[in-house]
Formats: C-alpha cells, structure tokens, sequence
C-alpha cells in the first residue's frame, strides 16, 4: 500500500513498499495533502495502461511523478500550475528524482493550446476560499476559487473536453467544503459518464474549530457540507472520473 511521510522540508511518498519518492517543499507552494494520496490511489487502480497524463494545478508535484514512477505514463510527464513557484520546483524534483517533465506554468489549460492528453488530473483548488482563509492548507498560496469553491474546477471540467484524446479520461477529486452538487451537475452536463471511484472521510482540523459559526453559515446556503458525528467534525474527498464528453467546447 502506497503512503506519505513528511520530514522537515520534504515530502516522501512510499510506493508499495518498493520505491519511495522524495520531493523537496516550498512555502510558496501547495504542499501535498490526504487528498493527494487519495487521488494516486484512485488514479492509479482505474488506469490500466499507460498513456499521455497531464497533472493539472501539480503544486509540488507528487500526483504526478507517483503515477508515473507506476508505469501510468507513456512518455514524460506533463505538469503546470498558475503558479510560477510550483513549476519551478516541479521542474527541480522532477530532475532529483529521474523523471522527464514538461512544466510550464499559466491558469488552468491556457499552457496547453492544441495539446490534447489521454489522461488528465485536475487538483486545481478545490475548497471554499472562505475555507481557505482559515485552513492550515493555504498558508501562503492562494486559493481563488469563490465563496463556494468551484469556481476554478467547474472551469477546468468544462474546457477539458478540448484537451482530451479520443478515448480520454478526466479524473478530478470534489472536497465536501466546496459545492459538490454544482460540480457534480457541471460534470454531468459536460460528460456521458462520471462515476464515483473512493469516498474519503476526514476530520476537521482543530485550527479551523474555532470558525464553526463561518462554517455553519456556508453549510446552511449550500457552499459546503459536513456531518458532527462521535464528537468529530466530518468532511469527505471523493476522487471521480469523467469521460466520453457530451461536446467539445
């Protein structure tokens, strides 16, 4: 089973107990989350050959160099993100770690006119920047992604159709402190299928305790969701894939 570890200023990513992937840390750049072990997981049991992938908002890079240490990518791996910060350690642990990478860094697909990739995982920001604000996560990147944290991924779900290969697959993961049924419904509208591949259940950080009236609100209007159960404060990942697009856009 594939795990992470943090140690200091790196991040470490055991494959199946065979090979571990070492990637440094930037404070300018999103560091890698539960929700990134739950998309190689999810990504890497759906997929059954290998094929042009790109990593869609890579941060430091892990979802990306994970799959393809795999055998999940057929040629070099192709990574960006808005920002400048994250392409340019993406590009530096792409070269301590032997992969072959091209990184380029601009919003959502604009780096990729007339590419289009068998494969593609959007992790662009997914949580309610009002959320954001309060999180441990986003200490110092930003996160643009509106009150009720689709913006950016219903964005990137309904270009993606213009940047898929026949055949391709469009995998994103919906966070529960976002607007899961506006993502949901735009999936639905831009694809023939969507289905649901693993359900994650995470509980609140203590950090974000303190703000339960601001999230009450957002809950109460529909931004985001969550459940109090044994004491705990829940909220959930869920890592689907999209594929055979209604239409081109």
């Amino acid at each position: 089973m594939a795990g992470y570890r943090t140690v200091g200023e790196e991040y470490r990513y055991d494959i199946e107990g065979k090979e571990e992937i070492i990637i440094e840390l930037h404070d300018n750049v999103f560091a890698p989350t539960g929700t990134s072990e739950e998309i190689i997981k999810a990504v890497s049991t759906n997929l059954t050959k290998p094929g042009t992938l790109l990593d869609l908002g890579c941060g430091s890079g892990i979802v990306g160099f994970s799959l393809y240490r795999m055998g999940k990518v057929s040629s070099k791996l192709y990574a960006s993100d808005i920002s400048h910060h994250a392409v340019e350690l993406v590009r530096e642990n792409a070269k301590k770690n032997n992969i072959e990478c091209d990184a380029r860094d601009g919003e959502i697909f604009s780096p990729w006119v007339e590419k289009k990739f068998d494969y593609i995982i959007d992790d662009i920001s997914g949580i309610s920047q009002e959320i954001a604000e309060i999180s441990p996560w986003f200490k110092n990147t930003m996160c643009n992604s509106g009150k009720d944290g689709a913006d950016l991924v219903v964005n990137a779900i309904r270009q993606a159709p213009s940047y898929l290969s026949d055949g391709g697959k469009f995998f994103f993961p919906v966070l529960s402190l976002s607007n899961v049924d506006r993502i949901i419904s735009c999936a639905s509208d831009v694809f023939e299928c969507v289905e649901r591949l693993s359900h994650k259940l995470w509980a609140l950080p203590d950090e974000m305790k303190p703000h339960m009236d601001r999230l009450s609100e957002l809950h109460k209007k529909g931004y985001i969701k969550y459940e109090e159960k044994f004491g705990l404060i829940l909220w959930y990942t869920d890592v689907y894939v999209a594929y055979n697009p209604i239409t081109k856009v």
